[in-house]
This record gives structure tokens, sequence and C-alpha cells, in this order.
């Protein structure tokens, strides 16, 4: 997550610069359905959990009713699934790729934007999470099926990532929804849940700057932070079944990738350690300097969306 101002600020810089996008509503989902739609953008109003949800849906322009892969890529506390996918860019990887990428948004009003229900876990600023708060791992396991029924979407090629709060968010459905979700990509976030009760080994790969003032690469910080990055990566490691000692390279200048291989059932561990880089995606689009001053650097040295792309399919159900 990132602190409000921040939040607020992507939330603007995503009105400026998204298209304006078709509201509906969606149908009542029929398993086993492969609906076709038209390749572009549209904003979901969904009845979920009691609730009305709202996903901002990507659909790629080589969509031809062809099942194809699905990322929900979740914003960080205080954000918008707008202020999301403006921040991420991660539309275009979806056309150049061909896979049907969903922002959908917390319920936790946070000033302009929202916060996720992370099971177990304070608010920034280490605040309770507030009374009726909805079960925001229902909400996401439940948005796959809804957008299952409305596009053609490979159930075996499913997927999470997410930003701060969002990643702490997608290392919880690595933990609890371990028969929808395939493979999880924190973004500035990563930690392994307690309890962790999913008995598949799931493949992670995240990425984290080692100058991020909001959740310190080293630790220390908020209340739900804690420990390293490092050392969340090894909890992984030990969740999954991974050989203790992992492997280490320089995939770029300033990056160090780690990895933690034979693991149980195929699965890997990796970490993208980015020299300087502030709570940023790596790679994603340039924020003006007022933001970078509260975020800490940008860096361009590895693109997340590109290796989390080709690590997610290496890595079906």
């Amino acid at each position: 997550m990132f602190p409000v101002r921040a939040g607020a600020g992507l939330a603007l810089i995503a009105t400026l610069a998204a298209c304006a996008v078709q509201v509906s509503h969606a149908a009542t989902p029929r398993p086993g359905s492969c609906a076709t739609a038209k390749p572009g953008t549209t904003t979901l109003s969904l009845q979920i959990g009691g609730r009305t949800r709202t996903a901002i849906v990507h659909v790629p322009s080589g969509y031809r009713g062809k099942a194809v892969p699905l990322v929900l890529n979740l914003h960080g506390s205080g954000s918008t699934a707008a202020a999301q996918e403006a921040f991420t860019g991660m539309d275009a990887t979806a056309d150049a790729d061909t896979f049907i990428v969903a922002y959908p948004q917390g319920a936790i009003t946070d000033g302009s934007g929202f916060d996720w229900n992370v099971p177990n876990e304070p608010l920034i600023g280490g605040g309770k999470v507030p009374a009726g708060a909805p079960n925001d791992v229902a909400f996401l396991v439940q948005l796959v099926t809804q957008l299952r029924a409305r596009y053609c979407i490979d159930p075996l090629r499913v997927y999470a990532t997410g930003f701060s709060g969002g990643a702490r968010m997608t290392s919880q459905l690595g933990c609890a929804a371990t028969g929808t979700f395939a493979a999880v990509a924190p973004v500035s976030g990563l930690r392994l849940p307690t309890p962790c009760t999913g008995t598949r080994a799931v493949p992670v790969v995240s990425f984290h700057g080692t100058a991020d003032p909001v959740d310190p690469y080293n630790g220390g910080g908020q209340k739900y932070w804690g420990y390293s990055v490092p050392t969340a990566a090894k909890r992984w490691a030990a969740h999954d079944g991974c050989g203790a000692k992992p492997s280490t390279g320089k995939p770029a200048s300033g990056v160090t990738e780690t990895t933690y291989g034979s693991c149980r059932s195929g699965a890997r561990v990796e970490l993208y350690t980015i020299s300087g880089e502030g709570h940023e995606w790596p790679g994603g689009p340039t924020l003006p300097r007022r933001y970078t001053a509260l975020l800490g650097p940008q860096s361009d040295a590895v693109s997340a969306n590109a290796v989390m792309w080709s690590f997610f399919a290496a890595h079906p159900l």
C-alpha cells in the first residue's frame, strides 16, 4: 500500500488517462459457459456476497472467444481499481500476450480510495478492520467465477498480482485459494500469511525495491510488516517444499534474482530485488516527481509485467 495522498494522486492519474468505460451488470454465473465479448475495457458492477462490488476488466485486442488466461491485479491501500490500471500499465501487456486482466476494487473506505480486508492483519496506520467488512478472499474467488460466466477463461490459468496492500492480499490468495489461482506475483508487499492453510505448492514471483519507504525491504515499519522481504521469500520456499539454498543471478544491472527451486509439484519461488527503487511497480509508467517524492525512486531495470507474465505462462494449475 502507499500513503493515502499518493493513492489519491494515482486515482487522479487514472481518471485523466483512462478512456471512458462502459458500466454493466454481471449475469448470473452459468457454470461451463464460454461467452464472447468484444475487446476493450469495461467497468463491471457485480453483486457478490450481498454487496455491490466493482471491477474494471480489460479484454485484449486478440480475444476471439477462445479460452484465455485471467490475471487479477489488486490496487494498494487508499487506492482504486482505476489507479491500479494506470499505475501498472498492464492493459498493454494483456494485449501483447492475449490474457484478460481484471482490476477489482476493495470495499473498506480509505480517504478517496479503498483498502483490502487482509485476514488477521491491521490496516495501514495500525487501524482495525471495520466491523462487517466483507471477506475479500471470498469476493475475489467469486469474482473469478463471475468473470468465467462472462468471458472465455481457461480455469487452469488464473493468476493474481497486486501492489503493496494488494500484494499482501495476493499473498493471502496464495494460501487460501490454491484451487483457484495457479500462481501469484506480489509487488512491494510479499508476505507468508499465518496461518497458511493451503496444501498445494503455489508458484510465487515477487518484486521489491531496496529503497522502499513504506514497506521497507529489510522489515520494520507498520504493524503488518515486521520481517524482511528475503525472509518472506524464504518462508514461502519452506512452505512450498523447495530446496533450502537458493540460487542468485543478475538479470539486469541493479537487479538481483533469488530463486528457490526443487519445490513440490514443480513450483518455484522467485524474488526480484531492485536496488535503489522505492515503493513502485518496476518498469511501470513514469510517475510525476510529486509522487516519487512520496514513494521513492522509480526503476525500469526490470519490467514486472513482462517477468510475471513469463512466470505465469510457465505455471498453469
